[in-house]
């Protein structure tokens, strides 16, 4: 078998065998919340023997291994269940919400590479500089943000105070047409810049040490000794080398970026995914909760499957070790 075939099919099974714990933790997690999801889709007024038959409908009464087996065969089989407090399929609430928090945090991932990249680059080739410092520092500060508390202070000086963005919701049009795109974008900026800001600083500080690193090189000091420009032997030369560590970062911070666009979509009223999630734990919605996690699980398993297999055609001493 080719080094690369098989470099994928393991990563594809540790990829598989992580959803699965992933999967089976939400599943006991959510049976630990407080409450009784009873109380989400019973009437105060039903009789105890309506009661009962409305549990037995959604399978509350059984034993919770037989819960278990079924939450598995029903996700393989692409049935994450009925929404208790809709009376929905969960799969038609959570492809309603999943486009906006793939613009959101799509969007957040690429404006902190665009930004990443040259803040890197500046950082390296001013290394012990002031402008290197200026950025450490930058860098330090953003790690140390935390999502709800730069998503408050947004919401409060840009969007109350100021009254440059709007404080909720993804767009103030209800037709399709250039002012509903446009108030899309706007609606975006600031869930977007609160993911950007907390997330920009260990891309920076990351890409800048592997740069310096392969600025000093013996590829890189050949290039030099050749002619080459300086902008040519950090840009072309040292750059490609320094992103494969930064790669690997990417597809983590992906997870972070997921993980934060809950908080994010919460505070904005983003409609996304993020959303669906705190509203079906007011609601104690086990099924939405449920295929929230499994969507969101999937998504971020599948990212860093791809990232790895990136960086394996990257690097072939990966996909050979």
């Amino acid at each position: 078998m080719p080094p690369i075939v098989w470099f994928a099919a393991r990563r594809v099974a540790h990829g598989l065998v992580t959803l699965w714990f992933a999967l089976t933790i939400t599943f006991l997690l959510l049976r630990l919340l407080p409450g009784d999801p009873a109380t989400a889709i019973a009437s105060t007024n039903m009789d105890a023997a309506a009661r009962q038959e409305l549990l037995t409908k959604y399978g509350l009464t059984e034993a919770l291994p037989v819960q278990y087996v079924k939450y598995l065969s029903q996700v393989l089989q692409g049935d994450l269940g009925t929404s208790f407090s809709q009376s929905e399929p969960v799969t038609q609430v959570l492809m309603a919400r999943l486009p906006w928090t793939l613009l959101l945090t799509g969007t957040a991932l690429v404006v902190t590479v665009a930004i990443g990249i040259p803040l890197g680059v500046l950082a390296a080739t001013h290394a012990r500089g002031a402008l290197d410092r200026a950025i450490q520092v930058g860098g330090v500060m953003g790690q140390s943000l935390f999502v709800p508390s730069i998503g408050i202070f947004f919401l409060f000086v840009l969007g109350l105070k100021l009254q440059w963005f709007p404080i909720g919701g993804a767009s103030a049009e209800d037709t399709y047409g250039l002012a509903w795109y446009l108030g899309v974008l706007h609606h975006l900026v600031l869930p977007c810049a609160s993911l950007v800001l907390v997330s920009l600083g260990s891309y920076v500080l990351t890409l800048r040490s592997t740069l310096i690193d392969a600025l000093g090189e013996d590829f890189c000091t050949l290039a030099r000794a050749k002619g080459t420009r300086e902008r040519t032997v950090v840009w072309k030369h040292g750059l490609r080398n320094a992103l494969l560590p930064a790669t690997t970062l990417l597809g983590l911070q992906l997870g972070f970026l997921v993980g934060g666009a809950v908080l994010t979509e919460t505070i904005f009223a983003y409609p996304g995914v993020g959303r669906a999630i705190y509203e079906a734990v007011i609601r104690l919605d086990f099924p939405v909760l449920q295929g929230a996690f499994v969507l969101l699980s999937a998504t971020v398993v599948i990212a860093n499957m791809l990232t790895d297999l990136v960086y394996g055609l990257l690097d072939p001493r990966v996909r050979n070790a």
